[in-house]
């Protein structure tokens, strides 16, 4: 196998749970091959560097391998290799996050309905 569609291969290498939520990711452009926003249909082959966002975290990864056929997580971690700078930067990030976990001002009661509304419509503005 030379080539691989882009959300096969994600799913495959267990980024995400499903082909569907891979595309969704891809179409929202928290996927990047080189440097560039990819389509779903776009084929990726071996030693290509991809950035995947997921969450908080900001994968960069170089594919190793080509799979369309989704096994157990050990199989898949074979099939990428992250770079020593995203594993740094994603345990920077995380420590930095762990450490202004206190520093965050948490609600002591539930919203009101006003308040609520207010949340539903911020929501729906930033589509969250």
């Amino acid at each position: 196998m030379d080539r691989l569609r882009i959300d096969k291969w994600l799913w495959a290498a267990r980024f995400f749970k499903t082909r569907s939520i891979a595309k969704t990711a891809i179409e929202g452009g928290k996927v990047h091959l080189s440097g560039q926003r990819v389509k779903v249909s776009r084929e990726i082959c071996v030693g290509e560097k991809l950035v995947i966002k997921q969450g908080w975290d900001e994968r960069e990864i170089i594919v190793k391998a080509l799979s369309d056929k989704r096994g157990p997580a050990s199989a898949a971690q074979m099939l990428y290799a992250e770079t020593d700078v995203s594993i740094a930067r994603r345990a920077r990030e995380a420590q930095a996050r762990k450490a202004a976990g206190g520093a965050a001002a948490r609600p002591t009661n539930k919203p009101g309905k006003h308040e609520r509304k207010a949340l539903e419509r911020l929501r729906k503005q930033f589509d969250i």
